[in-house]
């Protein structure tokens, strides 16, 4: 068995046995020191290591305002990539603040099939289907698929986030900047790590990307 092959098991193993909602208790976190000692501004991670105290990128409650469909202007695509199911995630972008998709739910959608194992793969808002990750960066895929399997979602680092879409509220939920709930920021010993709904990022791109 290959470490890549290894990697995917791991994500099988994985319980994934009702779709609804899960709330883990580290999405729970409150406001940790790298979310505090966060500044506002911009840039995009090119695929060097990044300050940890220059991100998150914060913004505040505005982002998540009440619009037209929930907090985003309209519903998630019905296209979404991987075979991601359109009812899941509407609701967790467009009408939660706080749960999650099952851990390994991503497992059970094709995206360990589909997903290109030798060249980072581009992320985009399952609402507007702007850019919003790109990984691996500075790592390898296996290293990517061992680090979100351990932990039940796929898992970015500061580095491959694409700040010009996304921020953070100052107890963690990642959010674009348009609305659309992502995920929440869970940092560990080795800086931020943004444990993002494969639902939330399984947009077709935009037009303009």
């Amino acid at each position: 068995m290959t470490k890549l092959t290894k990697a995917a098991s791991l994500f099988l193993a994985v319980s994934s046995v009702s779709a609804r909602f899960t709330q883990p208790s580290a999405f729970l976190s409150t406001t940790t020191s790298a979310t505090a000692a966060a500044t506002t501004g911009g840039g995009v991670g090119r695929g060097k290591p990044l300050q940890s105290t220059k991100y998150p990128i914060l913004c505040d409650e505005s982002v998540m305002s009440p619009k037209a469909h929930g907090t985003s202007e309209k519903p998630v695509m019905k296209n979404l990539k991987w075979g991601c199911d359109y009812d899941t995630a509407d609701r967790i972008c467009n009408f939660n603040r706080h749960y999650a998709e099952y851990a390994g739910y991503w497992s059970t959608t094709k995206y360990l099939e589909e997903v290109d194992r030798e060249n980072p793969t581009k992320y985009y808002d399952s609402v507007t289907g702007k850019h919003l990750f790109t990984a691996p960066i500075g790592r390898t895929m296996e290293e990517f698929l061992i680090e979100s399997g351990s932990h039940g979602w796929p898992s970015f680092r500061d580095e491959e986030v694409n700040w010009d879409h996304v921020r953070c509220l100052s107890n963690g939920e990642c959010v674009s900047v348009t609305g659309t709930h992502l995920g929440h920021n869970i940092p560990d010993k080795k800086g931020n790590r943004y444990c993002i709904n494969l639902v939330c990022v399984a947009g077709q791109p935009a037009e303009e990307e």
